[in-house]
This record gives C-alpha cells, sequence and structure tokens, in this order.
C-alpha cells in the first residue's frame, strides 16, 4: 500500500468527515465533528500556522495530524503536532510519514521545539522515543456515566453567589473571557499560554460550533464571573467539558463544583449520556472534584517534546 501525506482540503465534506472520525476512533473523549474540523481550521489565528494533514492509502483517510506555532506562550520557537492514525491501519508507515511531515513544516515555521501528545501505551511511546521524542508530564481523559450513573444532589448557590448560563452574556462575554484568561494562565502545562486577544477568543472559543452556551454555567458573585464550567456538546448524546476554572480571588469556596455540578445536571435533562473532561495528571484539586462527581479515568496522554535540529 502506498501511503500519501497532503494537507485536508478546506470546504471539503469528506475529508473533514474522515479527519473527525479518525480522531473519535483514537481517542474517544475527545468530541470531534466535521463542523469542528472545518471551524477548527478556518478560525485558527494567522500567527498559529495551523495545519491539518492526513495521511491517506488507496484513498482512505487512516491518519491525521493537528500541526502549529504556539503563538500564544511567551516563549517563542515551540509548536505542536498531534499524530493520530487508526488502530486497524498502523505499521503502514503513515504515522511516520505524517510527523516528518509536520516536522518539516514547523521547522519551515521556525518552531526549534516540538511538543506532541502520545497516547500511553507502550506502542505510541516507543514509536515517539524511536524518532526522537523525550516524555514529558501526562493527562487523563476521564468518562462520567450520565444515562446510568448518580450525580451528586443539586445545590442551592449560598448567599451572594447566582448561577447563570453562558447564554445570559449572548454575544458580550467579555468578563467570562477576563476569568478564562486567568485560569487558563494558572493551568499547570509544559507550554505557558497568555490569553491576550479577545476578538480572537471571542471567534475561536466563544463561537465555535462544540460549544454549548445553554449548557455553560457561570458563578457570579456580586455581577463578577467567579467561577464557570465551558460546556460542548456534538450535536447528539456527548457532553465534554471544554475548561472548568475559578478567578484566584475566589479559590477554595466550592464555585468550580457548584458550577460543574449545575451543568452537568443540565446537560443530563437534555438527553447527554456520557460526560468527558480532561485533566492534567498534577492537578489533584481538579482530579479530586471529577473524583467527587463519578469520573473515571478512561485513557492517559503523555507529552513528548523534541528539539528540531
Amino acid at each position: 500500500m502506498t501511503v500519501l501525506v497532503r494537507a485536508l482540503r478546506p470546504g471539503n465534506t469528506p475529508d473533514a468527515e474522515a479527519f473527525a472520525a479518525v480522531r473519535r476512533a483514537c481517542v474517544p473523549a475527545m468530541l470531534s465533528t466535521a463542523d469542528s474540523v472545518r471551524f477548527d481550521l478556518s478560525h485558527a489565528h494567522p500567527e498559529s500556522r495551523y495545519s491539518q494533514l492526513v495521511a491517506e492509502s488507496d484513498g482512505e483517510i487512516i491518519g491525521t495530524a493537528q500541526v502549529g506555532v504556539s503563538y500564544d506562550s511567551p516563549e517563542p520557537g515551540q509548536g505542536f503536532a498531534n499524530v493520530y492514525v487508526l488502530p486497524g491501519r498502523r505499521g503502514l508507515g503513515a504515522g511516520s510519514l505524517i510527523l516528518r511531515t509536520a516536522e518539516e513544516y514547523l521547522s519551515g515555521e521556525g518552531v526549534s521545539t516540538v511538543f506532541s501528545w502520545v497516547l500511553d501505551d507502550p506502542a505510541n511511546r516507543a514509536f515517539a522515543a524511536a524518532r526522537g521524542y523525550r516524555a514529558s508530564r501526562s493527562a487523563h481523559f476521564l468518562r462520567l456515566d450520565l444515562a446510568g450513573g448518580v450525580l451528586p444532589p443539586r445545590q442551592e448557590p449560598p448567599d451572594g453567589v447566582e448561577l447563570r448560563t453562558g447564554a445570559s452574556y449572548g454575544d458580550d462575554p467579555r468578563a467570562l473571557f477576563d476569568l478564562d484568561a486567568e485560569t487558563v494562565a494558572d493551568e499547570p502545562s509544559d507550554v505557558a499560554a497568555e490569553f491576550t486577544d479577545y476578538e480572537h477568543w471571542l471567534a475561536e472559543t466563544w463561537n465555535h460550533p462544540l460549544v454549548n452556551r445553554e449548557l455553560t454555567t457561570v458563578a457570579v458573585v456580586d455581577g463578577r464571573p467567579a467561577a464557570f464550567t465551558l460546556a460542548r456538546t456534538d450535536g447528539a448524546s456527548r457532553y465534554a467539558s471544554g475548561m472548568t476554572g475559578t478567578g484566584r480571588a475566589f479559590r477554595g469556596r466550592g464555585l468550580a463544583k457548584l458550577a460543574k455540578n449545575d451543568s452537568l445536571h443540565r446537560a443530563r435533562a437534555a438527553g447527554c449520556t456520557e460526560a468527558f473532561t480532561g485533566n492534567d495528571a498534577g492537578n489533584e484539586p481538579m482530579l479530586a472534584i471529577n473524583k467527587w462527581f463519578g469520573y473515571e479515568i478512561c485513557a492517559t496522554e503523555v507529552r513528548h517534546v523534541r528539539d528540531l535540529g
């Protein structure tokens, strides 16, 4: 079989559907649809130099890569290449070819350090090590059975706290951007991120086709968003927490737990049967919160890094 690597064709529905299908097959905890694939490409920040690559064998897309520059990191020269190959199509050289293509692309964009998420199993870790990547931090995917599981009872907000939906912020969610930027800055990561571009956040995050504003919950204190959980859904039965966090001035009061519990109850009432989330392996506070909800680890990825020479 001959394997070819090319860029995903913008606007091509079969390409986008196949790209999303590979992602779902490799990491079921990731929500991915044809609409979200097209949206991610068309709304990527120009400085990210974002590209979606596909590996094709006999007309079938068997592998994908998300490639780009970490433009929002204060440290220049960092980039990413996240590669996935269908489990039944491994061993054909698709992974090697698509990774090499991604590295050549990033090198041409001035990237000197490449980060890549690798599924935590012996074959994938050996693949990464053989290509010069060294293991760094881990992150867990967690799953919650919304249909058959038991959620903690809904709680009334304490005095002075109000729960609002993301929809209540409509097209003017500047206060949510400020809160998101603060929580992202404190999130454990190999690559620091700084949110400074509100207009891009509005286009790329708030208006993303997977974001469900009705199921997003914001805990508000004295009119100020203090904690939130950003809900994502695939339009069918799967729900994911895009981000859950609390502003620095409000931590230690259980507001993130309050917001997430409200969102999960409303998601179940809306017909969602599975909930997914992700946590850095070192983020003990959020892991404890998710364990309280009944989430169980369903997969782990290990971030790997390679210096391009």
